[in-house]
C-alpha cells in the first residue's frame, strides 16, 4: 500500500474491495493507540509483537495477509454488511448482517478471547492482536459498517480527475489528503499528533469518554457491535446522504467529509489504547 495517491487509486478501482483507511489511516490509529498504552500494556505488546516493534508499525498486516492463501479465510472479517437502507434508515443488526463466515463484529469478540488464552501458541496470540490492531481500525470506517453497493465499491466517483469509488476514495485518497501524503514516518507523525492534540485538549477531549464507554474485553461482541453502529450511521449523516456517482470528490464532498474521517480515526486510535490496556490488565 505504499504507493503515491495516483498509484494506490489505479490499483484500488481495479480491485473489488479496499481496504479500510489504508496504510495511512491504520498506522495513525496505530500511533494514536501506541501513545496512550499503559506501561504495563506497552511490556505486553511487546511480550506478543516482539521488542520495539509498535502497533502503528503491524497495523496494515490484516490486509496483506487476507489476500495470502493461508489469510484467506479472513476476508469477511474484515467489514459488517449491513442491510439497511441509507440515507433512510442505517442500523447494523448481527443475526441479519453477520453472515455464516463471520463478520468483524464477531472477529472483535473472537480475537479479544484468543489473544490472552494461554492454550494458544505464541505466534496464535501474536496475530490474534494484529487482528485487534487492524479490526479496531476498520470498524469505525463507515462503508465497512454498510452493504448498500458493496459498501460503496459500486458506486463509480472521480478523485482529482481519476476514476476511482466511493469506498477507495473514503479509505485512501481522502485520508492521504488530510494527512499531507501518501506514507512515511513523518506523515504518519503529523498527523497522529494533531488528532492526539485533539483528544486531549481539542475538539475530541469532550468526546473521549464516550468512545471507551465500552472497553469490558469480557463482553468484547457486544462493544464492538455498539462501535458498528456508531459508524454505520454516519452513512446516513453524510457518506451515503447524496448520491455521489460520477462526481468529482476532491472539493466539496472532500470538506464535508474530512471532519468524519478525523473523529472517526482519533476514535479508533484512542479505543485501540484503551482495549489493548484492558487486555493487559486482564492477562
Amino acid at each position: 500500500m505504499r504507493f503515491s495517491t495516483s498509484a494506490a487509486l489505479t490499483l484500488l478501482a481495479s480491485s473489488p474491495f479496499a481496504n479500510a483507511w489504508g496504510a495511512v489511516g491504520h498506522a495513525t490509529v496505530g500511533a494514536i493507540g501506541d501513545h496512550y498504552l499503559t506501561a504495563q500494556a506497552k511490556t505486553y505488546v511487546s511480550s506478543l509483537l516482539g521488542s520495539g516493534v509498535s502497533m502503528s508499525s503491524v497495523a496494515s498486516w490484516a490486509d496483506d495477509f487476507r489476500y495470502t492463501t493461508a489469510g484467506r479465510f479472513s476476508a469477511p472479517f474484515h467489514f459488517v454488511d449491513a442491510e439497511d437502507s441509507p440515507p433512510t434508515t442505517c442500523s447494523v443488526d448481527l443475526n441479519r448482517d453477520c453472515g455464516a463466515g463471520g463478520c468483524i463484529v464477531s472477529a472483535i469478540a473472537n480475537y479479544t478471547q484468543r489473544v490472552n488464552d494461554r492454550r494458544y501458541t505464541l505466534a496464535n496470540r501474536k496475530q490474534a492482536l494484529e487482528f485487534l490492531i487492524h479490526f479496531i481500525g476498520d470498524i469505525t470506517q463507515p462503508l465497512h459498517d454498510e452493504a448498500k453497493a458493496v459498501g460503496g465499491n459500486q458506486i463509480p466517483v472521480l478523485w482529482a480527475g481519476n476514476k476511482t469509488n466511493l469506498h477507495a476514495t473514503w479509505d485512501t485518497a481522502m485520508v492521504e489528503k488530510d494527512a499531507g501524503g501518501s506514507y512515511g514516518a513523518a506523515v504518519i507523525a503529523s498527523f497522529s499528533d494533531r488528532l492526539i492534540a485533539a483528544i486531549d485538549g481539542g475538539v475530541y477531549a469532550s468526546q473521549k469518554a464516550e468512545w471507551i464507554s465500552c472497553t469490558d474485553v469480557k463482553n468484547a461482541g457486544a462493544c464492538a457491535l455498539g462501535w458498528a453502529q456508531d459508524a454505520n450511521r454516519i452513512n446516513c449523516l453524510y457518506v451515503l446522504k447524496v448520491d455521489e456517482t460520477g462526481q468529482e470528490l476532491e472539493g466539496g464532498y472532500y470538506t464535508g467529509a474530512k471532519p468524519y474521517i478525523e473523529l472517526q480515526i482519533a476514535k479508533a486510535g484512542y479505543r485501540l489504547g484503551s482495549w489493548v490496556n484492558n487486555l493487559a490488565a486482564a492477562a
